[in-house]
């Protein structure tokens, strides 16, 4: 058993340790990708803009990586899911990364830029001045690459926790074994550095949502590191229903007191409560706000800066030569890898204690004299 978990751990560095490797690897695949096509060569800026841009999004296709010389993609295809006119469901292939139109039940629908729209036999897509599509996008209820990230994350949560649950069974003295034993300290800080402080007495009420929120923004980020390619956190519609849960928590659980603070704030003179009161209101918006663009914010960026640095390989092969560019690279790659070990935990703790914080200030009772 003890080899066992030596041998994982093992795996588990090494697969944190390779994700720059991966990302790099990916990175050249696609240097030569539109020559291939007969498409117009690109300069290297605009290549790596482009593929910065394809990380940073969402992705109905699983992949893995590609084979630049034969044009061959390794990974598979997730579902499309689709409400048109009725219920449409296929799989991503049919696609064949954005290069073929494909026809269900008399309607047609290409994808352009991870996103599907509507449009005739000939796949035809007209744009803006912006040089954004303007066909008709159907309801997408796909089953995308951030969406298998977030079953991942959420079958490891319920593997780690049910683990700690029957622990807890076998007695209260029982020492937590496995994935459990890592667990534990971690539930202890957010209840006793987060909850418990922040909100009070009526901590244990609040205890489910700040232990789901904590563990599965930090699962997510630290799935984001490795070579998966996983940028769930730094999707802006994802921590905007995470800060949606927190608003809602929040307001749904506030007392009268809050609200009196919000609407009619006491012992301010009476025209200053015409004045205070919509702050107070917009303030009720802002705080989730700040939450969502926060965590999308610095999660996106830290994956636009490794990018940047994967591309120094291509950008300074002359005054560094190749090998020295590709040292450089990695060098700083890795480095700031696991600086994002940190960031990983820092972006849930963040997120968490503030939840906390707004909860608290929400349920406080105030002393009336």
């Amino acid at each position: 058993m003890v080899n066992l978990k030596r041998a994982l751990l093992l795996f588990a560095v090494i697969f944190f340790a390779v994700a720059p490797f991966g990302s790099l690897q990916a990175a050249e695949e696609t240097h030569d990708a539109h020559a291939g096509h007969g498409e117009q060569p690109k300069t290297q800026a605009e290549e790596i803009q482009e593929y910065s841009q394809h990380h940073l999004l969402d992705d109905h296709y699983f992949s893995l990586f590609t084979d630049k010389k034969s044009g061959k993609h390794y990974g598979f295809p997730l579902p499309v899911i689709l409400i048109d006119g009725g219920l449409k469901v296929f799989s991503s292939a049919a696609f064949h990364h954005g290069e073929s139109v494909v026809e269900k039940d008399g309607q047609f629908y290409v994808l352009h830029h991870s996103k599907i729209y509507k449009t005739d036999a000939q796949g035809t897509l007209t744009y803006d001045e912006h040089h954004h599509p303007t066909n008709a996008q159907p309801l997408d209820f796909s089953i995308t690459k951030n969406v298998v990230g977030l079953f991942l994350a959420t079958a490891l949560l319920f593997w780690g926790f049910l683990s700690l649950a029957k622990t807890y069974k076998k007695g209260p003295n029982t020492l937590p074994k496995g994935m459990g034993r890592a667990l534990e300290p971690l539930v202890l800080y957010v209840r006793d550095e987060m909850a418990v402080p922040n909100i009070g007495h009526r901590y244990k009420e609040f205890m489910p949502y700040l232990l789901s929120v904590f563990f599965l923004i930090f699962v997510l980020n630290l799935l984001g590191l490795t070579p998966l390619g996983f940028n769930v956190t730094g999707n802006i519609t994802v921590t905007l229903c995470l800060a949606l849960f927190t608003f809602l928590i929040t307001n749904f659980k506030g007392n009268k007191d809050y609200w009196k603070h919000i609407f009619w704030m006491p012992g301010v003179p009476v025209p200053f409560k015409f004045v205070l009161a919509p702050i107070e209101v917009l303030g009720m918006f802002t705080k989730p706000f700040s939450l969502m663009l926060r965590l999308f914010a610095n999660i996106t960026a830290g994956h636009a800066v490794v990018m940047g640095l994967i591309a120094i390989v291509y950008l300074f092969q002359q005054q560094l030569t190749v090998p020295g560019s590709i040292g450089v690279s990695m060098v700083l790659t890795l480095i700031l890898t696991f600086l994002e070990l940190l960031v990983a935990f820092l972006q849930a703790f963040i997120f968490t204690m503030l939840s906390s914080l707004f909860i608290g200030m929400a349920v406080e009772e105030h002393a009336h004299h």
